[in-house]
């Protein structure tokens, strides 16, 4: 059984279901100006050609086993 994920395909303007294999997660690191780091995690999906995005928490960020890719 395949585990899917919900997007919301910005193009399409409704949300869509997306497989497990077809995703990655990803990590978007910035400096904010009082100097810390802000990290946020998400999930990616390709779909129709388009690029998907789906900001998450760290804990299911970290239980979701897919592979990571670099920012």
């Amino acid at each position: 059984m395949t585990t899917q994920i919900e997007f919301y395909d910005v193009k399409e303007r409704k949300k869509v279901l997306v497989d497990q294999k077809d995703i990655t997660k990803t990590k978007y690191e910035r400096k904010l100006a009082n100097g810390s780091t802000q990290v946020r995690y998400a999930f990616r999906a390709k779909r129709a050609g388009r690029s998907l995005t789906k900001f998450c928490s760290k804990v299911e960020w970290d239980k979701l086993s897919v592979p990571e890719e670099k920012a």
